[in-house]
């Protein structure tokens, strides 16, 4: 009987270290952040909460419109990891998202305003930017299409822990399916 608890024990602290050991790879440690977004993380939300209260230019109504507009851009992220690139504590990890672009609609949001600009005055015959605003929010919350971007992720591996390098503003406009080539 001890022989086979003895097994039974090996055998689980055994595969508890391979199991360990297989998510410690640049590819897992990528999809682990690109999973944090798509489950909405409270970390991802605090990060997106920060960004959205800097914002000065949105009330607050707008502001919980945006907030709403980045969360169901995040549910909808899609991606594949396209190559794992290892060479010593260093890597790089390859991988093709798929978001709604929103920069598109925002671009032909501001067409439509310089053609349509008596819809937007305001009492002192300006542009209303709160009108304006809350015309834009509109037309992102009807954004149906979508882009494809890559991205390249890199990393670095620190005391046999693979951790991922900070992403670029560029990385990050592209998840935001914001990205201005």
């Amino acid at each position: 009987m001890k022989k086979i608890v003895i097994f039974i024990l090996g055998a689980v602290l055994i595969t508890g270290c391979s199991f360990g050991d297989m998510m410690n790879t640049p590819t897992k440690r990528v999809e682990e952040f690109l999973g944090k977004y798509q489950t909405v993380d409270s970390v991802v939300i605090k990060q997106l909460d920060d960004v959205i209260s800097r914002n000065d230019t949105l009330d607050s109504e707008q502001k919980k419109d945006y907030k709403e507009l980045f969360k169901k851009q995040y549910q909808n992220l899609m991606y594949k990891i396209k190559q794992e690139t290892v060479d010593g504590s260093k890597a790089k990890v390859d991988v093709e998202i798929e978001v709604f672009d929103y920069n598109r609609t925002i671009k032909e949001a501001n067409l439509y305003l310089e053609s349509h600009k008596e819809e937007f005055k305001g009492q002192d015959n300006s542009i209303d930017s709160k009108k304006f605003m809350n015309y834009k929010i509109k037309k992102i919350k009807e954004t149906k299409d979508k882009i494809k971007y890559t991205l390249n992720f890199t990393l670095t591996k620190k005391d046999k822990k693979w951790t991922m390098d900070d992403i670029t503003e560029i990385m990050r406009q592209k998840i935001h399916g914001m990205y201005q080539e």
